[in-house]
């Protein structure tokens, strides 16, 4: 059969030409996916429906596209304080204060959750985990923490808690590290702005003063 073959003088395609023409046919071959199976995803669209009362935990996951990773197991669950079933302000300074570290007075920023709701009254909850090798064992953890956290909230007779004041110095370390002005001695967190300026260094106009006069 080899001696059927045309002798090459050189005319063959080298190397680098062969993986030129690989990467055109792999990106033609996804162009053809988005034109023809991409709009069959339409079927399954869902309209959002924000999270209330009765379903309190926002589930941020992490996917590879199908690919093993150690990290497609993780999952973080950030709470509202104010839609977890908490008897009165007293079981909601418990909750804050058995949070730790994990409470923030503002959603977190992978959260999902915008600053503007009224789920932001009492600040967030935000617990991960990864020791486990599935991702609905991580998943049950967190739900069987956050059901423990709400039932020792919400215990009578223990007035301690009452008295304790909550450890803010998780989040005056997070100032300091972004030195986005904030953190600044004295100013508690609070960005000055052009409502802060004195009224009485603004320069008068010119209608008040010969009004004035």
């Amino acid at each position: 059969m080899v001696e059927h073959l045309e002798p090459d003088y050189g005319l063959d395609v080298p190397v680098a030409g062969h993986l030129m023409y690989r990467q055109q046919r792999q990106t033609l071959n996804y162009m053809r996916l988005m034109e023809h199976e991409v709009p069959k995803l339409v079927a399954f669209r869902k309209p959002f429906i924000p999270p209330t009362s009765t379903t309190p935990l926002v589930i941020r996951s992490v996917n590879f596209g199908g690919e093993q990773h150690p990290l497609t197991a993780k999952r973080t669950v950030v709470v509202p304080i104010a839609h977890l079933p908490l008897r009165n302000e007293v079981a909601i300074h418990r909750a804050k204060l058995l949070a730790g570290v994990r409470w923030t007075p503002d959603p977190p920023r992978d959260s999902g959750i915008s600053t503007d709701e009224n789920a932001s009254k009492h600040g967030f909850i935000k617990i991960s985990c990864e020791d486990f090798p599935r991702a609905n064992m991580n998943l049950k953890w967190i739900s069987d923490t956050v059901d423990k956290l709400v039932r020792e909230a919400n215990a009578e007779g223990d007035t301690t808690y009452e008295r304790l004041p909550l450890d803010t110095r998780h989040l005056d370390a997070k100032m300091r590290k972004a030195r986005k002005g904030d953190h600044v001695r004295g100013r508690g967190g609070i960005r000055p702005s052009l409502k802060d300026f004195p009224t009485d260094w603004l320069p008068k106009r010119q209608d008040d003063a010969i009004t004035s006069q």
